[in-house]
């Protein structure tokens, strides 16, 4: 009997998500395959997920191996593969950050930011960016700019205020006594793929270390590699006081951390979390980790960007209005709407997705091939012209 998956999900899942009617089954590194056979290469990566790639093997091996030994460990107890975890996050963060909470997702760690920055500076009030997205859940969609996605759902909670990015000056009227933090992606990617500039992030960072404000940096889409860096922050030698981690943080598997400096000091049982920092997640986050570093994965991302970018541009392309981008964090801006191209993209065997209405975003894996890349440019020159 043939299963028809498609009809399956639209009769049983709650219809949240505009889908593509596409039924994804099998993926390696770059390329995904529909339950047809058809080939893919895939530039959402799970909305930015997959850095190393679908199926990658040292990843499954490290969850098949601890999946035979503990799956879940309650946090009331010790761990070997969480302290690791911990371990090796500290290692590869800006170096003021010392302590961290895992949980299972961006939206949570935003939610944990919010909650440490109240409880650490007794105040309520949050500065945001216009164009931000930080997540869905109440808090994070409290920080979250899109009118659209807060609709239905107020009151959220009160207290967070808006200005654009990359604007100092109105940034820093908004903050007042009552300011616990300041909420604020490298790059905006759900926004657009916006990059904030260095001036700005370190008048930021002085602005919040004179007035005792917590600043919070949102690298749930630009963390691990993604944009050259193993964090898009080093670009600009910003030193968060929280650092709000997720997607690529265990190779494909549901992880967040909330990453923090000695400014943040949260009391025992003020905070807390059932699948954050189990065994299964971590030993994939270490096994990502290593895999990231071993195989050089910022400087992958770097140099697969320039060749990307630079080869495009290379071609009049008169539907484009800016590339923007740093790594393989890209954003292609359009002229006119997204949405007919990116439907025309994937009739060609490309996945791409929307960064608002006009921008194609590009997130492909780290690991992806020069080969695939011609392939994704060629294609997008064809849709393009």
């Amino acid at each position: 009997m043939t299963i028809n998956y498609l009809e399956l999900e639209e009769t049983y899942a709650l219809g949240v998500y505009a889908k593509k009617e596409l039924v994804l089954v099998k993926g390696r590194n770059a390329r995904i395959w529909d339950k047809d056979g058809n080939e893919y290469i895939d530039c959402v990566s799970g909305n930015g997920v997959a850095n190393l790639g679908h199926a990658n093997e040292k990843i499954a091996q490290a969850v098949s191996e601890q999946a035979a030994r503990l799956i879940t460990c309650s946090n009331m107890f010790y761990n070997d593969q969480r302290a690791l975890l911990l371990e090796k996050l500290i290692q590869i963060t800006p170096a003021n950050l010392n302590k961290t909470f895992l949980c299972s997702s961006g939206t949570e760690s935003i939610e944990g930011a919010i909650k440490f920055a109240k409880v650490t500076t007794h105040k309520t009030e949050f500065v945001c960016a216009e164009k931000a997205f930080h997540g869905r859940t109440t808090g994070s969609l409290s920080a979250t700019f899109k009118p659209e996605y807060k609709k239905g759902f107020e009151p959220l909670l009160p207290g967070f205020g808006f200005v654009p990015f990359n604007d100092f000056d109105s940034l820093k009227e908004l903050v007042n006594q009552n300011t616990a933090g300041i909420i604020l992606e490298v790059i905006q990617g759900e926004g657009g793929i916006n990059i904030g500039n260095a001036d700005y992030f370190q008048k930021v960072r002085q602005l919040c270390d004179e007035k005792g404000v917590i600043l919070i940096i949102d690298e749930i889409q630009s963390g691990f590699c993604r944009t050259g860096k193993m964090f898009a922050c080093y670009h600009f030698d910003l030193e968060p006081d929280i650092l709000c981690v997720a997607k690529a943080i265990a190779g494909g598997l549901p992880m967040g951390a909330v990453v923090c400096s000695n400014k943040i000091d949260v009391p025992a049982g003020k905070h807390g979390t059932t699948f954050g920092g189990n065994p299964l997640c971590c030993a994939a986050a270490n096994a990502a980790i290593d895999f990231m570093i071993e195989n050089q994965l910022a400087e992958q991302a770097q140099e697969k960007g320039e060749y990307f970018t630079e080869k495009l541009k290379k071609h009049p392309l008169r539907k484009i209005q800016e590339i923007r981008g740093l790594g393989l964090m890209i954003g292609i801006e359009l002229k006119g709407p997204a949405a007919p191209l990116i439907s025309m993209l994937l009739e060609k065997g490309v996945l791409v997705f929307p960064a608002g209405a006009n921008v194609i975003r590009v997130l492909p894996p780290l690991t992806i091939t020069y080969e695939d890349l011609d392939f994704v440019i060629e294609k997008l020159v064809e849709v393009l012209n």
